[in-house]
């Protein structure tokens, strides 16, 4: 049911993400958003596959890994293997995604391919009919806590015409800025799943935070 809320764990405690992805459950929000920064594609650290591979017992949430590093091949095997549900890889960051793509998509995974602001919808079109999920950032990814840059919509509108000309079928995420106040312009524009993060964790009522982001108050 559209649309799909993911709370992104970046925003959340560190010293406790089993409170965290349970506090998701709680909130009736469908799928835990994992930002896996190495420090060289984007400024930030934050954790590595134990880390989904540890909650992974603790939760049914889908656990949708966002992979903002350098050489993503390299790493998305070790999230297969942990027990992510999808995996999202950047598209400035693999020179040959289409068969990271297929490696993601045969493991029995969602496959996605993300782009930055200032990389273009054109740039990915070819790989589209490959992948499961486009994840459009609406912010410089690496830091929680930023304005959506509103002219990134613009993509979101591109590939929902795409896709309806095209006859396919992969899911358009937004992640950036994502607050109950903005909602509707992404849902508007065509967004499938919409990425929280401090909007979500810093929200006293998340599950009526929840129903805002879904367009129900």
């Amino acid at each position: 049911m559209k649309p799909v809320i993911a709370p992104s764990l970046l925003s959340a405690n560190f010293s406790n993400f089993s409170f965290a992805v349970d506090s998701i459950k709680r909130a009736h929000a469908e799928w835990a958003h994992f930002d896996v920064m190495d420090g060289s594609f984007v400024p930030n650290i934050t954790f590595g596959h134990k880390v989904v591979s540890d909650l992974r017992s603790e939760s049914d949430l889908v656990f949708d890994v966002h992979l903002m590093v350098e050489k993503p091949e390299r790493i998305a095997p070790h999230f297969i293997d942990a027990g992510a549900d999808n995996i999202t890889f950047h598209a400035e960051a693999a020179v040959h995604a289409h068969h990271l793509l297929s490696v993601i998509r045969c493991s029995g995974r969602k496959a996605g391919l993300s782009i930055v602001p200032t990389t273009s919808v054109a740039t990915i079109e070819e790989a589209l009919p490959f992948a499961d999920i486009i994840l459009v950032m609406t912010v410089d990814p690496g830091f929680s806590g930023q304005t959506m840059i509103p002219e990134c919509l613009e993509k979101v509108k591109k590939l929902v015409k795409i896709r309806e000309e095209r006859g396919l079928s992969f899911q358009i995420s937004i992640d950036g800025g994502v607050h109950a106040a903005n909602a509707r312009i992404c849902l508007d524009a065509g967004a499938d799943i919409l990425v929280t993060g401090s909007a979500f964790f810093d929200a006293e009522d998340k599950s009526a935070l929840v129903n805002q982001l879904k367009g129900r108050i």
